[in-house]
């Protein structure tokens, strides 16, 4: 390297162990590792510009290895992505844009959020899929205007993870080979060496995936890694793992070993790393003139690619104007006005299963949202989640729309994750409620991330009847209602199913629709105006006259008995309003007035039923309601004898509530 390549280098590592040393907590190794895989990626070939870091046909950069964000956000400082020097004072404090870990939508140019190990490399192949798809859709001979890389830093820690496993084979399956993922290979993890748990041949195990692989003996030698990034770019099919064997804490004391990884260096021994690279002790956060001047040069580069593609797209209006005018749809995320002109509603009193209504408004989604993809877990038969005649993504088209994830249901909902902050796709990931557990992790970045994620689930209760109690789901539901931002729907029957489907593409952020397996009577759309009032999470079915006596709020499958229950209590001369509730984070969201509407504060005679566990609900519930819903595990069973059996039927709901009416 020359000596100003150089001087852009330690820059960057020394920005990096000031920020650590000054918040007195951080990972100082992987930044005086990784500067030199991270400069040579950035200032020869990402193509980004740091005026736009929006610009659609930029490189995509994941640090998978969040932990080493310092080493991010100094880059980004020097490159103008709007983080001040002060920024980087503030690293890890309360309320600033360079957090421990790194952010998306907080700090400008970090593309994911990242920190739980495995997670960015899995969205890093959501958003190859989103660009691979979004060439093949648009691309025309001569006119490559989707044209992009998506590169990372990934750690051992990442490739321990069973999510980075499953990301990676679908990876090579799919042929993904705009993905080139530099490997910080340290040999030191936070209990000690590697060895201790990882003695695996990576390299064998990702051409094993189909990946392409290449060995950088030095991560010093910067002229090594650029050979293997451009060996990489000449591999058009298979995704590669680069190597790069490198000294975590290089040039610190403390290089080489696990004091380096996860805690400051300590005064003494800054001094003595500023020493060892010929660096000014003071002051600290020092940024050299040399250093200054080269990462200006670079950003201008940016812009300019960014200019010249821009006039690229201008040729292609005027030969493509359809695809154009497309494209600008698909990447602006409007919903199109046909959808809801066109949408289906389902007679009054048929019965189907929310699934299966869900297939089919899917099915309407698709014609009018052509950005509209995702697959399942191997179950789109059983989840009804297969687009008809779209294809199979990486066998049928390069613009097929049904990706088939195989059993992976945590590397799905990261790829999905990974899809919508690519930009372009309106992604689901659809497999059985009970199995969101796997998914979790995923579920909640995307929540911390407001990504425009859709996690469909279903077989939502014990209503799903003879697989048993390891496939019944009775935590899940309250489980994902306390995750912050996550969005959850549960319909009533195939009416409210239509209204969940259309809210969740209509409103960028995630999503979890929940489906029944067994079949529901359909709600009558005109006279309850089922569509427009299950958009707003909650609203009434039954009034119960002027002074209801008890009010039962149900959600999902539990509506049916609630109304009939009812019924039951009317012949009794008790009058009770009924209240269907998909969602309640969508019901907060509305104003007071319509909320005390629904559910009247001096209405404190309540009941509240779920085939899930009643926890969530006791607070809906108060002190004078009380919740039906199931504390213990199912059984293997037809799911109308469980419903019965746990007391999610009509007679028992009108027994709870003579009992809370009789006090």
């Amino acid at each position: 390297m020359n000596n100003r390549d150089e001087i852009c280098i330690n820059t960057l590592r020394m920005l990096s162990v000031d920020m650590v040393e000054r918040a007195k907590s951080g990972h100082p190794g992987l930044p005086l590792g990784a500067a030199p895989m991270i400069y040579t990626l950035f200032s020869k070939f990402m193509k980004h510009n740091p005026a736009d870091p929006k610009w659609h046909d930029r490189d995509r950069f994941i640090l998978s290895a969040g932990h080493g964000s310092a080493l991010l956000y100094s880059l980004l400082h020097l490159y103008g992505y709007g983080i001040s020097l002060d920024d980087l004072k503030n690293f890890r404090q309360l309320k600033s844009i360079t957090p421990g870990h790194p952010e998306y939508n907080l700090t400008p140019g970090v593309e994911a959020t990242t920190g739980p190990l495995g997670q960015g490399f899995a969205m890093g192949v959501g958003m190859a899929i989103a660009e691979k798809t979004l060439a093949g859709c648009f691309n025309k001979k001569g006119h490559n205007i989707i044209d992009h890389y998506i590169y990372g830093i990934v750690s051992d820690g990442d490739l321990m993870e069973g999510l980075a496993s499953e990301a990676a084979s679908l990876a090579g399956t799919m042929k993904l080979g705009r993905i080139i993922y530099l490997y910080d290979d340290n040999g030191i993890s936070i209990e000690g060496p590697t060895e201790l748990s990882f003695t695996e041949n990576v390299k064998a195990r990702f051409e094993a995936y189909g990946w392409h692989t290449v060995t950088v003996a030095d991560g010093n030698n910067t002229y090594d890694i650029e050979s293997a990034v451009k060996e990489a770019r000449e591999e058009k099919e298979m995704p590669s793992l680069i190597i790069v064997n490198t000294k975590i804490g290089f040039g610190s004391p403390a290089q080489g070993t696990a004091q380096v990884h996860g805690e400051p260096l300590g005064k003494e021994n800054v001094k003595k790393t500023k020493q060892y690279f010929g660096w000014p002790e003071e002051p600290d956060f020092y940024v050299p003139k040399e250093a200054a001047e080269k990462f200006m040069e670079l950003a201008k580069a940016g812009a300019e690619a960014q200019r010249e593609w821009e006039e690229r797209v201008e040729v292609y209006k005027s030969a493509f104007p359809k695809e154009k005018w497309l494209l600008d749809k698909y990447l602006t995320g409007s919903v199109n006005k046909d959808l809801i002109k066109n949408l289906q509603f389902f007679a009054a009193g048929e019965k189907i299963s929310t699934r299966a209504a869900s297939g089919k408004v899917m099915n309407v989604i698709e014609k009018y949202m052509t950005e509209f993809m995702g697959g399942s877990a191997d179950l789109a038969p059983s989840t009804k989640t297969e687009l008809k005649g779209q294809g199979s993504f990486g066998i049928s088209g390069m613009c097929s729309r049904n990706i088939h994830f195989g059993v992976r249901e945590h590397a799905m909902a990261a790829i999905v994750n990974g899809m919508a902050l690519h930009g372009g796709i309106i992604p689901y990931a659809a497999t059985f409620l009970i199995f969101s557990d796997y998914m979790r992790p995923a579920v909640r970045l995307a929540a911390l991330m407001k990504a425009h994620s859709i996690f469909v689930f279903t077989h939502d209760s014990i209503g799903l009847g003879e697989d048993g109690p390891t496939h019944q789901p009775v935590e899940q539901l309250p489980s994902l209602r306390m995750i912050p931002g996550l969005t959850v729907i549960r319909p009533a029957d195939a009416n409210e199913t239509v209204a969940a489907w259309y809210t969740a593409v209509s409103e960028k952020r995630p999503f979890a629709l929940v489906f029944t397996r067994q079949d529901l009577r359909v709600l009558d759309n005109e006279k309850y105006k089922v569509f427009e009032n299950a958009q707003k999470g909650g609203y009434v079915l039954e009034q119960g006259g002027q002074k209801p006596d008890v009010l039962i709020i149900a959600t999902g499958s539990e509506v049916h008995p609630a109304l009939k229950a009812a019924e039951l209590l009317r012949a009794k001369h008790i009058s009770a309003r009924v209240v269907s509730l998909p969602s309640y984070e969508i019901f907060l969201r509305q104003p007071e007035a319509y909320r005390e509407s629904v559910i009247p504060a001096h209405l404190n005679k309540r009941i509240v039923v779920e085939a899930s566990h009643p926890a969530f609900f006791k607070g809906l519930a108060g002190d004078r309601g009380i919740v039906i819903g199931i504390e213990k595990f199912g059984m293997s069973a037809p799911g109308g004898a469980l419903m019965e059996h746990y007391g999610m039927t009509a007679e028992n709901i009108a027994a709870k509530a003579l009992e809370i009416i009789n006090g």
